[in-house]
């Protein structure tokens, strides 16, 4: 496993811009923000000047969608999911540096200035070009506003740039009947002019600076980005018809704004400029020295922007922008082996996470971790979550630390004791533990943190075996000494958790840090044998985890199912109509309105009911397939049914049943008996 042999002078690490048109979930968290932030801890206990980068993307079309469904303004969007946004991420310990937003006034004036210089320069190319109009909005459509049928799958509300059902890429002009999403109307053609990136111009560079430059780049990066550039690249358009976003600075571009895609990563540049100019310092260092280290966190659908457009926006800026040197890129998270969903609300929200789960943002950075989706998509389950937190965080870590602490207090006041001479075990246990600080850090700086969270439990593991095998508690009474020596490297490996543990347990590792006393300087530190010096005194333990009970991840389960049932409903239409039939045929049924005399279950028969009918004639028995839904049938009595009466008769469970009664059924599947809405006179005919 190698490392970046350069030094570099400072850090700059940025996130992916999360849409402000919703909270943040565990998907984003575990691709982005939690390997991030790790990696970002990590280098500031290193001592490295790092700037961490994030901030609220805020413009493009799932935001003015969804203003258009509230009846509200982008910006009534923006600035709701923003405040729930960076206040989630303060909640979970996300330390960044500085958090803003795309619609900042810092960001319009970066944006203009950065686009205009393309022009200026001739770096854009200009076209024109047919694309869909709607006549009854009189304005241009971009591809979320269209909706048709899917040419593959069939589906009839795929949008203009993927069917969410099969999950097909695809253009406005492939979907059948394509009409706006707005009025509904059919489209129409209309010519637009647009400044394209040119990209095509770039791949021989793109070739040169990634294929050959970055073969240690993760392999489902590297893999993406050189299918993207076999394919052959062509221009992209930086402009859109859209009245939300950074107007484009140019005359006659009235109702054009720059395109979603060219507007956001220039977010990581008007971030910093803005944190710059609050702080008094120089912005250009963090992007336009050699000395600085550009690192992207991204999901794996942001590669394409991170690997290849962005960086050919600042090639063809020039100036002295530095290029990423490292996109680490995650695959995605799925939930309850489902795919999360927005739209569907499958999903765990953070801020709903941090209301219900106080006091428990590491357990979930610390199972995210854990089963990140670092190299292929993986799966959360809130099981998997118990038995993470219960068998790991408070069966080794915790339990190792409590041990230790409390023995401490028992056998010496809570008092380090002088150890007496190393014997063989002894020196294999320091020379362990000592090899952690390394270990982890080279998993950290390759990007390997899932790895680099398993190699601190070990040292966890190695305490506990340590512990166990020198049996302390028996050996007091026995070899008193002795277990001043066990003692006295148990506390020296739970000071180390303190250290070592704070880039992945942050809200643990100062928990621990104050049971014991204890001030960490930096990372290096932990290479140190004796960080708990003899006499120092460790206060009274108290427990870093607590148990998860079967009754919380019931709860949130059970929080899951009612979000599949309700977007089964609001999934639900009517089924189609059936092919039409005569007036001659239709008055050939005679539906009339009984009264039930009985209603009892049909032996042997879990979904039959049978009933006596007083039909104004006389007594008639049908048998209806609805005791599912009406489980005490003597409720039914009494009431009146309509049911056809010239039904030919049949026999149901032994049974002879005399008609059909008839029942509606509902979008849960639920059977309902048809009923006059007043009292009426048996027999009397429904039509």
């Amino acid at each position: 496993m190698e490392t970046d042999n350069k030094h570099f002078k400072r850090y700059t690490v940025t996130t992916a811009l999360p849409y402000a048109n919703g909270p943040i979930h565990i998907g984003h968290l575990a691709g982005v923000y939690i390997p991030a932030d790790t990696y970002v801890r990590y280098l500031r206990m290193k001592g490295e000047d790092v700037m961490f980068v994030g901030g609220s993307d805020e413009h493009g079309v799932p935001i003015t969608i969804k203003a258009e469904k509230e009846g509200c303004t982008p910006q009534d969007i923006v600035d709701r999911y923003h405040k729930i946004i960076k206040d989630s991420f303060e909640e979970l310990g996300i330390s960044f540096d500085v958090y803003s937003r795309t619609s900042s006034k810092t960001h319009a004036e970066t944006a203009s200035s950065f686009f205009k210089k393309l022009y200026n320069d001739g770096k854009f190319v200009e076209k024109e070009s047919d694309q869909f109009f709607d006549p009854e909005r009189n304005k241009f459509l971009s591809d979320r506003y269209i909706i048709g049928t899917c040419p593959k799958c069939g589906n009839d509300h795929a949008y203009g740039d993927q069917c969410e059902k099969c999950g097909s890429s695809l253009s406005p002009d492939e979907l059948i009947n394509p009409h706006s999403a707005l009025s509904g109307a059919s489209l129409v053609k209309k010519k637009t002019k647009h400044w394209y990136l040119p990209l095509d111009q770039y791949e021989s560079w793109l070739k040169e600076w990634i294929l050959e430059g970055h073969k240690e780049w993760k392999p489902n990066v590297y893999g993406q980005v050189k299918s993207w550039i076999d394919g052959g690249l062509q221009p992209r358009a930086v402009t859109r018809d859209l009245d939300w976003g950074v107007p484009v600075p140019l005359e006659n571009a009235e109702g054009k704004v720059l395109y979603v895609w060219f507007d956001a990563p220039i977010g990581y540049i008007s971030n910093t400029v803005e944190y710059c100019r609050q702080n008094g310092t120089d912005w250009e260092k963090w992007w336009k020295d050699e000395d600085t280290k550009l690192v992207h966190f991204i999901g794996k659908d942001n590669i394409v922007f991170h690997c290849i457009i962005f960086p050919c926006m600042l090639k063809a800026y020039g100036d002295g922008f530095v290029l990423p040197d490292n996109v680490p890129a995650n695959e995605f998270l799925n939930l309850e082996n489902d795919k999360i969903s927005t739209s569907r609300n499958w999903a765990v929200w953070l801020h709903e996470y941090l209301e219900e789960l106080p006091g428990k943002q590491d357990v979930l950075r610390y199972v995210l971790t854990a089963n990140a989706p670092e190299t292929k998509d993986n799966n959360f389950t809130w099981k998997d979550y118990q038995d993470r937190n219960n068998n790991e965080l408070l069966a080794i870590f915790g339990n190792f630390v409590n041990r230790t602490l409390v023995l401490t207090h028992k056998f010496y006041d809570g008092v380090v004791p002088a150890p007496g001479v190393f014997n063989e075990k002894d020196a294999n246990a320091v020379a362990e533990m000592n090899a952690y600080p390394d270990i982890i850090a080279k998993l950290i700086e390759n990007y390997k943190f899932r790895e680099a969270l398993s190699e601190l439990m070990n040292l966890a593991r190695l305490g506990n075996r340590y512990l166990t095998d020198n049996e302390p508690w028996k050996q007091i009474k026995t070899d008193p000494e002795r277990v001043k020596t066990v003692m006295y490297l148990s506390l020296q490996i739970v000071a180390k958790l303190a250290i070592l543990s704070e880039p992945f347990l942050p809200f643990s590792a100062k928990k621990l840090q104050k049971m014991l006393s204890f001030d960490v300087e930096g990372w290096d530190q932990a290479a140190t044998t004796e960080l708990l010096p003899v006499g120092h005194i460790v206060r009274i333990p108290e427990l870093l985890f607590e148990k998860v009970e079967d009754a919380v991840v019931e709860t949130q389960i059970k929080k899951l199912e009612d979000a599949r049932k309700q977007n089964e409903l609001n999934a639900w239409k009517p089924a189609d109509i059936k092919s039409t039939v005569s007036f001659d045929d239709f008055a050939k049924v005679d539906i009339r309105v009984g009264t039930v005399l009985e209603c009892v279950k049909v032996p042997k028969a879990d979904k039959l009911l049978q009933f006596l009918i007083d039909d104004g004639m006389s007594k008639r028995t049908i048998v209806s397939g609805i005791a599912k839904f009406y489980p005490d049938p003597q409720q039914l009595v009494g009431k009146q049914v309509c049911f056809i009466a010239n039904f030919e008769p049949r026999k149901l469970k032994g049974v002879v049943s005399e008609g059909m009664i008839l029942s509606a059924e509902d979008k849960d599947g639920k059977l309902v008996l048809l009923s006059p809405r007043d009292i009426v006179t048996p027999g009397c005919s429904v039509g």
